[in-house]
Formats: structure tokens, C-alpha cells, sequence
């Protein structure tokens, strides 16, 4: 999963007929679709005012950069596949 963080008040909705949220555990809440199941939204409790952002859920071109790649074989545009952090053990390699 690829995600980046804003500040909640930067947030507009254009609706959200078919927003789900699902507590998988006390705190920690998924922002989904109701309708097709996609992942959009993380966020918990601890720190309410930051929403995670699945990255996949944005449109091209995000203007993103990551910062940690765990699993590259199918990449967004907002990661290039030069190796940008350590591989971490059980990593495929690029």
C-alpha cells in the first residue's frame, strides 16, 4: 500500500454516498468504498486531525514521490523504480 498524509482540514467531499468506514481495531479506522471495495483512507484516532491518502486512489499525475519501496512490481506513477531506500529482507528484487 502506498499512502500519503493531509491535514483533515484540507479535506473537501464531494460527496459521500458510498464512503465506508470499518474500526479494525479500537483507533484505527479504513475509509472505503461501499460500493466497489476500493481502499481510499486511513486514519486513528491518535493524532485526528491527519488523514491517510491511499496513493492508488488518485489520479495521474499525483505529484508524488516515495520516499520507501517495499514491493515494486506493479508501481504507481508516483515511484520510479530506482532503488530508493534499503531493501528490506524478503524483498523481490527490482
Amino acid at each position: 500500500m502506498a499512502a500519503t498524509a493531509v491535514e483533515v482540514r484540507h479535506i473537501i467531499f464531494d460527496g459521500t454516498e458510498t464512503l465506508t468506514w470499518y474500526e479494525s481495531a479500537p483507533g484505527v479506522q479504513y475509509g472505503f468504498c461501499g460500493r466497489c471495495g476500493s481502499s481510499l483512507f486511513w486514519r486513528a484516532s491518535d493524532r485526528p486531525g491527519s488523514l491517510s491518502i491511499t496513493a492508488g486512489s488518485l489520479d495521474h499525475p499525483t505529484g508524488l514521490v516515495t520516499d520507501v519501496a517495499l514491493f515494486l512490481d506493479e508501481h504507481g506513477d508516483y515511484h520510479t523504480r530506482e532503488p530508493v531506500a534499503s531493501p528490506f529482507p524478503g524483498d523481490r528484487p527490482n
